[in-house]
């Protein structure tokens, strides 16, 4: 688990109200423990790519902007960096969908997915362990984690504010000076806010609790690639971890042994 700090701006329209309850969005279309080895991963069928490049040790070259189209049990995955609307990734899925294809993630998802409310209402009717959440635009309570929720607005960036000087600053940034609302999730005292890496629901390095919601996220939402944000609310105990937000991440931020265990997916083996 990485531990930091980081920063915010996605819903087109959020009915305003607080607590857990649910947020409905005007769609447009549609310690830590290494484990001692990567999990077992399953052989593709077939793997089409848009970038085929390998070097000279035979692993993947893992670019940017890099979009896979992976067939395997009878689903077609599309991998990326980011689903964000209107993206290639998005219309590929799109794409899928309107040919009647079974596709993973499907449009739906990775509209939840991004958007903090929706992804964290929809996490907890599946059983995840979510972070409370309210949605504002001026009052926060502090200390507070922040995410915007204007149309530029990316789950990858969120801020901790801990004073009101603080949080007028960051709050005055997230709402484009209050023309947007934003989404909080109070802090306890003592909680602190963690991020990791899921690949097809795997985390290469992680607690059993972060394990377990990483395997049920991908469940939900069928993400094969996602940067994961958790709030830990004991530092004293690997148990206490809720979901703050599901992010897009970047392959030249994945650490050695997650691109290793990525490679598995994307390339079939030699024929025989």
């Amino acid at each position: 688990m990485n531990d930091r700090w980081g920063g915010s701006p996605q819903a087109d329209s959020l009915l305003q109200h607080q607590g857990t309850a649910s947020a409905e969005i005007a769609r447009p279309l549609v310690k830590p423990e290494s484990f001692s080895r990567l999990p077992a991963v399953p052989e593709p069928t077939v793997v089409k790519r848009s970038i085929p490049h390998t070097n000279g040790r035979r692993e993947f070259m893992l670019q940017k902007d890099s979009l896979f189209v992976m067939q395997r049990d009878g689903w077609y995955h599309v991998i990326s960096e980011d689903y964000s609307y209107k993206s290639e990734p998005y219309y590929m899925i799109l794409q899928h969908e309107l040919e009647d294809k079974p596709v993973r993630p499907s449009s739906r998802s990775v509209l939840d997915a991004y958007v903090v409310p929706c992804c964290l209402e929809r996490a907890k009717r599946a059983g995840i362990p979510v972070c409370e959440w309210g949605i504002s635009q001026a009052y926060v309570p502090l200390p507070a984690l922040l995410y915007g929720l204007n149309y530029f607005a990316t789950s990858a960036d969120f801020f901790v504010v801990d004073d009101n000087e603080q949080a007028k600053d960051v709050i005055k940034h997230i709402t484009n000076k209050g023309k947007y609302p934003f989404c909080y999730q109070k802090l306890s005292e003592h909680a602190t806010v963690h991020s990791c890496t899921a690949i097809f629901g795997h985390t290469v390095k992680s607690c059993e609790a972060i394990a377990g919601s990483a395997k049920k996220c991908y469940d939900l939402f069928a993400l094969p690639l996602v940067k994961m944000v958790f709030v830990q609310t004991d530092s004293t105990s690997d148990t206490n971890v809720a979901l703050s937000s599901l992010a897009p991440v970047r392959y030249n931020h994945l650490t050695d042994e997650e691109r290793a265990l990525l490679a598995r997916y994307l390339e079939p083996r030699e024929a025989r």
